[in-house]
């Protein structure tokens, strides 16, 4: 695969671009000098979870640090829920679903490229599972055979409750650029669908939630408004 063109450009992300390449198969181009290691990895991760059941776009090839992978149509859950927020309750129980298919994928399967959740104790591999840590409603598709979960570029291992934590403070804290009166109708649907995916996945532990929050904190990409409803959860310095 050359530097041109390959295909129509569907879409830019913060460090990669999707072509569309034909065939039902699209090509994804990281622009941001990563290791083609780390390329190769993730494709890597995108085949086991799928030979382990977790709903991923086959992978074709990989070169350097291009990935042609199984095109993948359809709304994403984000978009299905800002569409028909009635169906804000069964979205978020599938969201919880989707976590636990990941989460049966044992950390042992993994290639041996795949690090350790960066926060917390280092989990033993032995016990670990695979973890997305960025499985929230805008990277799950909803084509018309079920729901796929894109974007494994971030994917570790680690406790299945990190998973969780990261996913709570992304859908219970991220902003929503509306103007005012639509932001606060989105709000309330925001609310609604994480109340919903924490009853589905169960309690988490503080621990947890404290972990996340700084773990976030720390995103360069995370904006002023984002990071002021974060500073408000993360406890207070010792001797105040």
């Amino acid at each position: 695969m050359g530097d041109g063109e390959p295909g129509t450009l569907l879409g830019a992300g913060r460090s990669a671009d999707v072509y569309d390449v034909g065939g039902g198969r699209v090509l994804r181009r990281y622009r941001d000098g990563r290791d083609p290691n780390q390329v190769d990895t993730e494709a890597q991760v995108m085949g086991v979870a799928r030979a382990c059941g977790v709903p991923v776009p086959e992978v074709f090839d990989v070169s350097g640090t291009d990935i042609v992978m199984e095109r993948v149509t359809g709304p994403t859950m984000l978009d299905m829920v800002a569409r028909r927020p009635w169906t804000v309750d069964g979205q978020a129980r599938l969201l919880a679903r989707l976590h636990e298919l990941v989460h049966q994928v044992p950390a042992a399967s993994l290639p041996d490229m795949v690090g350790p959740l960066p926060f917390g104790t280092p989990p033993p591999r032995e016990t670990s599972v695979l973890l997305h840590r960025d499985l929230h409603p805008q990277n799950v598709m909803l084509t018309a055979n079920g729901p796929v979960i894109i974007d494994w570029e971030g994917a570790l291992f680690g406790p299945a409750a990190a998973d969780i934590a990261m996913t709570w403070i992304i859908i219970g804290f991220s902003d929503i650029p509306l103007p005012r009166l639509q932001a606060l109708a989105a709000r309330g649907v925001q609310t609604l669908f994480t109340r919903a995916f924490m009853r589905a996945v169960g309690p988490l532990d503080d621990s947890w939630r404290q972990l996340a929050v700084q773990h976030r904190l720390a995103d360069p990409h995370l904006l002023p408004s984002e990071a002021a409803r974060l500073a408000k959860l993360a406890p207070a310095p010792a001797g105040n």
